[in-house]
Formats: structure tokens, C-alpha cells, sequence
């Protein structure tokens, strides 16, 4: 790989670029607006700056990793690059949008990839320009310091594609896991049923944030609460993996939290809306609960 397009300049789409260009490729980070894209380029630069700051890398590294990174509007310069990953919203209807549109501009031996964390990759390779070439990469947040990637085939995604992602993924420092094409795949099928319940849990009113996250921390040796992880993980990221796990499964297991819901139309959506199960305003966490 020597290129890479990114589509989505957010928390992960930011993680994504900055994790490709360290690994020494081109990237083109696209979002709808310029000004957002060149505000997370930004931000990539920070985070590096204070690295170098602290001895833990190299100016000239740090800015020749900044200089990879291409900030767009559009998708047009990623006619050459060799992968695309679409990293937006976790909202099919928007996933789907996409796909149509890069459909012009993908490579006729690029792949495009999405960084779903629960939709199926088979239902949502029929709006993508070819379903051989399309794939889950499943990345977790902070994706510079997690060193997972769910590697996810659909049904018509071909050994070709899935052995080019896997070496990607591994070039980019990353362990990879291959998943099945269910909801929410192997990660998240496990964890955010545990997160939800948690939640339950916390609205009954059998504990409260501190109990909870304390009582897994210690009680099963966790390195994060549940709630805080939801915080971070974001209150409607984890709404709609909810709602995709009941929906595709049918089981009534898996139905969201009402606390959860109600966080999320308050637009309480954890760290990155700067409240959720903690209040981010302060230099440390505050439970809101």
C-alpha cells in the first residue's frame, strides 16, 4: 500500500490516518468540510508535537508523518490511492451514501473498506462499486495505542482482499483478528451487550457510576469501568450497536438500556461530547450519577 484515503475525519477517521502515515504511507483524510479535515491534521500534529516534547519521538519524524497527511473535501484525490476506508457515523443509511459516491472514484484495483463496528459487511457490499473488493476493517479507539483490528469478510469479499487487509493491517503495527460476518462480529458482540447491562444496572439504581465501574475494575480485573468505556466508546455509538443486535437477531437481550437512550437525547454522549456516565469539563472525570 502506498496511499491511502480516509473518509470521515473524526475520533477514528483522525486514529486511522494518524496510525497509516506513521507506518510510512500517503494520506488523503476527507470529511465534508476542508475546515474539519485540516482541524483533525491539526490534531494529529498536537498529539506528535507533545511526544516529541517528552522524548518519545522525533521532530523530524513527527513532521514528516504531518506531511503525509493530505486534508480534502472531496474524494477526487483518492483516484490512485490503493485503499479506501470509509470511517463515518455508525448509521448504515450514511455508509451507503458513501459508497455510491466513491463508487467514480475507486481504483479498479483498490479496495474500500469500513470501519464499522456492527453493521454486516455482506448487506452493505450491494451498495459498494464491487463486493469482492469490499471489507470490514474494524479498528478500536484510540487506534494509535490499541493494537486490535477485526478483519471482516462479507460473503462475496475474495481471499485476495482478505489476505492484502490482513498484511495491511499487520504493516500498520496491528494484531489482527478475523471475524465472521455477524452483528457486531466478535469485539463488540461480547463487550457492548456487557456495557448495556451495565447501564441497566446503574438505572435501577442498584449502584451507582463509581460502584459499578470500581466493582469491575477490581471484581474482574478490568483496566476501565464499563460506564466510563461506554463514555469513551460514545453513548450513541453504542445506541445503535444495541439497536442492530436486536433488530438482526430478533432477541430482546440485546434491547437498549432506557438510561442509555435518554443520555443520548439529552446529547449526553460521553468524553467527546464532554459529559455522559462522567463530566469531562475538569482536568479529571467527575460521575455525573
Amino acid at each position: 500500500m502506498r496511499k491511502v484515503g480516509i473518509i470521515g475525519a473524526g475520533l477514528m477517521g483522525t486514529g486511522i490516518a494518524q496510525t497509516v502515515a506513521q507506518a510510512g504511507m500517503d494520506v488523503v483524510l476527507a470529511d465534508i468540510d476542508l475546515a474539519i479535515a485540516e482541524k483533525a491534521r491539526d490534531s494529529i500534529d498536537r498529539t506528535l508535537t507533545k511526544l516529541v516534547e517528552k522524548g518519545k519521538m522525533d521532530g523530524t519524524a513527527a513532521d514528516a508523518i504531518v506531511a503525509r497527511i493530505q486534508p480534502a473535501a472531496d474524494y477526487q484525490p483518492m483516484r490512485d490511492a490503493d485503499l479506501i476506508i470509509e470511517a463515518a457515523t455508525e448509521r448504515e443509511d450514511v455508509k451507503r451514501m458513501i459508497f455510491g459516491s466513491i463508487a467514480e472514484v475507486l481504483a479498479p484495483d483498490a479496495i474500500l473498506a469500513t470501519n464499522t463496528s456492527s453493521i454486516p459487511i455482506t448487506r452493505m457490499a450491494a451498495s459498494s462499486p464491487d463486493p469482492t473488493r469490499f471489507i470490514g476493517l474494524h479498528f478500536f479507539n484510540p487506534v494509535p495505542v490499541m493494537k486490535l483490528v477485526e478483519v471482516i469478510p462479507g460473503l462475496a469479499t475474495s481471499e485476495a482482499t482478505v489476505a492484502k487487509m490482513t498484511a495491511f493491517s499487520e504493516k500498520i503495527g496491528k494484531v489482527v483478528v478475523h471475524a465472521g460476518d455477524e452483528p457486531a462480529f466478535v469485539v463488540n458482540r461480547i463487550l457492548c451487550p456487557m456495557l448495556n447491562e451495565a447501564i441497566f444496572v446503574l438505572g435501577s439504581g442498584t449502584g451507582s457510576v463509581l460502584d459499578i465501574d470500581n466493582g469491575c475494575k477490581l471484581g474482574l480485573n478490568h483496566p476501565m469501568g464499563p460506564l466510563q468505556l461506554s463514555d469513551f466508546v460514545g453513548l450513541d455509538t453504542l445506541l445503535e450497536i444495541m439497536k442492530i443486535l436486536q433488530e438482526s437477531t430478533g432477541e430482546d437481550k440485546y434491547r437498549p438500556a432506557p438510561l442509555l437512550r435518554k443520555y443520548v437525547e439529552a446529547g449526553w454522549t460521553g468524553k467527546k461530547s464532554g459529559r455522559g456516565f462522567y463530566d469531562y469539563s475538569g482536568e479529571v472525570p467527575v460521575p455525573t450519577r
